[in-house]
């Protein structure tokens, strides 16, 4: 996003609305560090601020790579180009009941890095699919970052995207159920190398839809499944069951 210097009044109404705090007042003008902005679009947004003169505007490039990557994985009304899916991440799991994406053969793990004040920059990502690397992991197709790598085997991502900063990104993925404990090891000590936090999910099938099932594994790791986690009943009818 750019300011209208000419529009633009110095209130000061705009700062408090920026997720990532890339707004500040210089000689009287708003200005955005260009370099921390990840085009979200908030301060844009005429029914969110409240901007007298309407100064936001978008950059010409917004939409154009590689700085759409900041848009495309910030802007929750923006759809990727490549996946035509709104959003950092898929659907997940929340349609799982009909697609069948994590079987019961397999975890699912989602880890969503970043957050608004906070964000991520894909060097940490990359910091942590390299260190996945060693488990051959298979990304989900759809998962809008699987159009970042530069050699996914490695888990190196492309030297544009390195350069990018977003409010979240998700990685995703399956595992098979032996691999549950070193994958989530590996998460754990990774995680402790980041500048930035990440939330983890697990996906796991069972049949009992009134209990949670009991994964001990998780308990070995010092993981405590929260007690309001999300629950597909499994009413759709599934498009391939495995």
């Amino acid at each position: 996003m750019l300011v209208n210097k000419e529009l633009c009044i110095g209130c000061g109404l705009c700062i408090p609305y920026c997720p990532v705090s890339a707004i500040t007042i210089v000689n009287k003008k708003a200005v955005i560090d260009q370099d921390i902005c990840t085009e979200c679009g908030t301060c844009g947004r005429k029914n969110i601020v409240k901007c007298p003169t309407s100064a936001f505007y978008d950059r010409e490039d917004v939409t154009k790579h590689p700085r759409s990557i900041r848009k495309f994985f910030s802007d929750p009304t923006a759809t990727h180009v490549e996946t035509k899916v709104p959003g950092r991440g898929t659907e997940e799991v929340k349609t799982n009941d009909v697609t069948g994406r994590v079987d019961k053969k397999h975890y699912g793990i989602a880890i969503e890095m970043g957050r608004p004040s906070v964000a991520a920059s894909y060097r940490d990502v990359e910091k942590m699919t390299m260190a996945l690397a060693k488990f051959n992991i298979e990304y989900e197709p759809c998962n809008p970052i699987k159009f970042l790598f530069e050699d996914e085997k490695k888990g190196t991502l492309t030297k544009d995207a390195l350069e990018q900063r977003v409010i979240s990104t998700i990685i995703e993925f399956n595992v098979e159920k032996d691999q549950l404990v070193p994958v989530l090891q590996t998460i754990l000590e990774t995680g402790q190398t980041l500048d930035t936090v990440f939330s983890l999910d697990l996906i796991a099938r069972f049949n009992n839809p009134t209990k949670m099932p009991e994964i001990p594994e998780l308990l070995e790791l010092g993981l405590e499944p929260r007690p309001n986690n999300k629950i597909n009943l499994g009413m759709g009818r599934p498009l391939k069951e495995a």
